[in-house]
């Protein structure tokens, strides 16, 4: 690759522009990671599109690559990111790391998460954490908004690495009082008469799932109380306001100590598996590498939390 223009050659600093817009997801993120106005970016854009042809359909709200655009990124991205990483490895630059960006459930992440991170914390590793839906967060994550995600969904496409961490298995509670009035054959068949549901969602997404998957039918029923924190799912359940599916790993201390009790103890329960994504040929930044270690050396410990 030769930096220069004059002959129509392709230059370094394009290519640099082009990755960035092509992680970020659109013109505008893209020019704040490397630092130049929007309309630099975009007279960047056009030149290097006018000598590799179309990289970017432009879009309402950002762009999004064509064919050429991943082929290029592919080619480019872990030359570009080496380069960047001598740059930034530079014993003249001491300008601190910037914190790193990590979504999750809230849940997971006040569970299993921090608590693994704490040592990183102490050594002067920062972070901002982002909290959400899966779907929303991995969009952040492509568009460069985060460094690392956890994910209860597999990433989809060419753009996300993801490793497998541990399994959420899923279990049906209740408090033992209200445990004692639970005739399991009327749950199966959808009749739920003094029997409270308690849902993340209004749609009842994980109590559905566990029942196909447990009792083979689809859970027809309406919930007692519907709130987005499953932490709030467990502390309900745990008053004696009703059942709800839960994550193992989220109430195994209230199963030790009895004050919830699993209905059934099927073969087969249903899991979740629980996933660290990033983007591919992310920035190589120190910071981000020994978080995303941590991580999976964690995970370890995970899988005897969760079973």
């Amino acid at each position: 690759m030769r930096h220069r223009q004059t002959d129509g050659s392709v230059d370094l600093a394009q290519l640099r522009t082009f990755l960035a817009v092509y992680r970020a997801g659109s013109l505008t993120a893209g020019a704040t990671q490397v630092g130049l106005s929007q309309p630099t970016v975009t007279t960047q854009i056009q030149t290097l599109e006018r000598r590799l042809g179309p990289l970017f359909e432009r879009l309402p709200r950002g762009v999004t690559p064509t064919a050429a655009a991943h082929d290029l990124a592919a080619r480019v991205a872990n030359p570009l990111d080496a380069l960047e990483s001598v740059v930034g490895d530079s014993p003249q630059d001491d300008t601190p790391e910037p914190p790193v960006l990590l979504g999750g459930p809230a849940e997971l992440l006040a569970a299993l998460t921090l608590p693994a991170l704490a040592p990183l914390i102490s050594q002067g590793i920062r972070f901002t954490i982002a909290t959400g839906l899966a779907d929303d967060l991995l969009t952040d994550l492509r568009l460069g908004k985060l460094d690392l995600v956890l994910s209860t969904i597999r990433p989809r496409g060419r753009t996300v690495l993801a490793d497998p961490l541990a399994d959420e298995e899923f279990v049906l509670v209740a408090a033992p009082q209200v445990a004692a009035k639970v005739d399991i054959d009327r749950l199966c068949g959808n009749d739920f008469t003094g029997v409270p549901l308690i849902s993340y969602a209004a749609d009842l997404p994980i109590l559905r799932r566990y029942w196909r998957h447990v009792f083979d039918t689809r859970l027809e029923a309406e919930p007692a109380l519907v709130i987005p924190d499953l932490r709030a799912v467990l502390a309900a359940v745990v008053s004696g306001a009703g059942i709800s599916v839960l994550p193992r790993y989220l109430c195994a201390r209230e199963l030790d100590a009895g004050s919830i009790v699993t209905l059934l103890d099927p073969e087969d329960s249903p899991i979740n598996t629980v996933y660290l994504a990033r983007r591919v040929g992310g920035s190589a930044r120190p910071h981000i590498e020994r978080v995303r270690t941590q991580l999976l050396e964690a995970a370890e410990i995970w899988r005897a939390c969760v079973h």
